[in-house]
């Protein structure tokens, strides 16, 4: 029998290379060495969820501030000290980054901070040169912002870039419409930026239900996000300490910044898959079974890139299943069906499940919908609009699609998702007592169908 320097080599230190390491190593004693060119914690810690989130609970401050006038408080808001807030946050990342290494560290993990690649079937090189053998390889490398190629574009920024700005722009154009530059749009807009978005789309967020598209884009309009469809940048010129960007229409404008949201392709670029045979798939993606494994049986694949479901909580059941797949003795599959996910703008998106047209595609369906503006808001004198929505296959009554527009949204479709992945009908959703008066009881409240499809 061939021996091995290590049970398992990690190359990549993001979520979900993290937990399979971790798991291996704590859990069933394997040998385990992970390795990371940049930060541990990968795209969602460093550079993603986290800080976005954290964008987005500063940008709430002048709506708060509105709204606690328009509730009785002699209430009024200063100037956004940036400088002070990217201080803090590059604490938080820190401290984040750190509990990622004392995790690895406790559970037995060697880590390498360095760039590696794959030699062959069984072998990895790192960038000082030196090779290790190991009985498995994992790649988690995950995946990167990409910039459509176009006279100027190396003037833009993309995401990575925004929570180290030197400066917050007065002037901002995001390109892009999915769900990084529509929260981008509003995390910018509430932190005092005049934000243009310019979208090749004929509405935001291709691929989520149709109504929750128009809902999101009126309250982009109404935060006073300048919402351009149908529209992409043709060149960017440097103009002074500006950015001149001209558009497909043949109109121009002049930004302190540009960001580019316009996608993110799978990390495989050097990464050695031709030493094995492995041909990338879709936008360089790795491909592999409903196992994570590839065509070569020691090489294991998790995450973005291998450009399945492009979200940080898949990665990690993807991660955990490999290494209780492989090591633990105890084989599963990470599921890819009725993932729920949140979209961070302004009101939140939650969503699970199929949209309307997806579910229609498949069969007849009933909609049960509800567009409303909230107590809270309505008080307030705000013309936010909630959304609540369920898609319920007409034969079986089971509920296929929940879609929500509302404040805190994504608390909401995390329950709602344990429901509907039980198998509920909309029967089950009415004969559930409603929470009086909250935004979610609309969920137990629909009683007649808007429409059929």
């Amino acid at each position: 029998m061939t021996a091995f320097d290590l049970d398992l080599f990690v190359i990549g230190g993001g979520s979900g290379g993290v937990r399979a390491a971790r798991i291996a190593a704590g859990d069933y004693g394997a040998r385990v060495a992970l390795a990371e060119e940049s930060r541990m914690g990968g795209t969602c810690v460093i550079r993603g969820c986290v800080p976005k989130k954290l964008m987005v609970f500063a940008a709430s401050g002048p709506a708060g501030v509105a709204e606690a006038r328009a509730y009785g408080w002699d209430a009024t808001l200063g100037g956004f000290d940036w400088p002070r807030f990217r201080a803090a946050l590059a604490a938080e990342l820190d401290r984040l980054e750190a509990a990622y290494r004392g995790t690895l560290s406790r559970a037995g993990v060697t880590v390498h901070d360095q760039r590696a690649r794959i030699a062959d079937a069984h072998t990895v090189e790192l960038a000082d040169g030196t090779r290790l053998t190991a009985r498995h390889i994992l790649i988690a490398t995950g995946a990167r912002p990409y910039v459509p190629a176009c006279p100027g574009s190396a003037l833009a920024v993309t995401s990575d870039a925004m929570f180290t700005l030197p400066a917050l722009p007065r002037r901002l154009l995001i390109v892009g419409g999915g769900y990084i530059a529509c929260e981008f749009a509003g995390i910018m807009a509430g932190l005092g930026s005049a934000v243009t978005l310019a979208c090749r789309g004929a509405q935001v967020l291709r691929g989520f239900d149709d109504e929750v598209r128009e809902v999101v884009a009126e309250a982009m309009r109404h935060q006073g996000i300048d919402l351009r469809t149908g529209l992409t940048v043709t060149a960017l010129d440097r103009d002074g300490d500006a950015i001149r960007a001209t558009l497909t229409d043949g109109s121009a404008g002049t930004f302190d910044t540009v960001l580019y949201a316009t996608g993110r392709v799978p990390n495989t670029d050097g990464l050695g898959l031709e030493a094995i045979g492995l041909a990338p798939g879709r936008n360089g993606a790795v491909p592999v079974d409903g196992w994570s494994q590839t065509a070569v049986p020691s090489v294991y694949a998790v995450g973005d890139v291998t450009d399945r479901l492009q979200l940080t909580p898949v990665a990690i059941r993807e991660g955990h299943a490999f290494a209780d797949t492989v090591f633990g003795a105890r084989p599963w599959q990470a599921d890819h069906a009725l993932v729920p996910t949140a979209v961070f703008t302004q009101p939140e998106i939650g969503t699970v499940g199929l949209t309307e047209a997806a579910a229609a595609a498949q069969g007849p369906v009933e909609v049960y919908a509800s567009a409303f503006r909230p107590m809270r808001s309505a008080f307030a004198g705000r013309p936010d609009r909630a959304l609540m929505k369920l898609v319920v296959a007409a034969d079986t009554r089971r509920v296929l699609g929940c879609h929500i527009v509302a404040p805190e949204a994504g608390e909401m479709i995390q329950l709602a998702a344990v429901a509907i992945r039980m198998g509920a009908t909309k029967e089950d959703f009415d004969r559930t007592v409603a929470v009086h008066p909250t935004l979610a009881e609309e969920l137990v409240t629909l009683r007649s169908p808007v429409r059929q499809a």
